[in-house]
């Protein structure tokens, strides 16, 4: 009977021990349901907010259509504007080429003036010599004249 009773214990305790382990097990279950519940809470919230984004960006894109059409009639003036510029600036590259040997020739021409007028100081320094000994030269011409008539 000892031996029932130990027997009977041992099962006891068996089935004690496999009830706590249900149990810790049940526990752990109803954690899991209890976090699965809040994640699935949490994900529906989320799965609304997406999906009033998703309205949102619907909007937007439409919106984003229609402009469109405006931003692509910019895009053509823009590219129209750029090429006049592009025009503009090379012409005024070409007016400021044009302009830059205007300089130089404008500068060898002076260089050049400059040049003949000193060439011309010189002509008439040597007239003024040239004027001035044929001025003494007529007056000696004009002496020896006198002196030729009074002998």
């Amino acid at each position: 009977m000892d031996k029932l009773r130990e027997t009977a214990q041992e099962k006891v305790d068996e089935h004690q021990e496999r009830i706590k382990v249900l149990e810790d097990e049940n526990t752990q279950k109803d954690q899991e349901i209890a976090s699965l519940t809040h994640k699935n809470q949490t994900l529906e919230a989320e799965v609304e907010s997406l999906e009033a984004k998703l309205n949102d960006a619907k909007v937007a894109a439409d919106e984003g259509a229609a402009h469109g059409t405006h931003n692509e009639s910019l895009t053509k003036k823009i590219s129209m504007i750029e090429s006049e510029l592009e025009e503009s600036d090379r012409n005024l590259r070409e007016t400021t080429e044009k302009l830059r040997q205007t300089d130089v020739k404008a500068e060898h021409f002076e260089k050049k003036v400059t040049s003949v007028e000193a060439e011309r100081d010189e002509w008439e320094r040597k007239y003024e010599e040239l004027s001035e000994k044929y001025n003494a030269a007529k007056a000696e011409l004009e002496e020896i004249q006198q002196q030729l008539e009074s002998i």
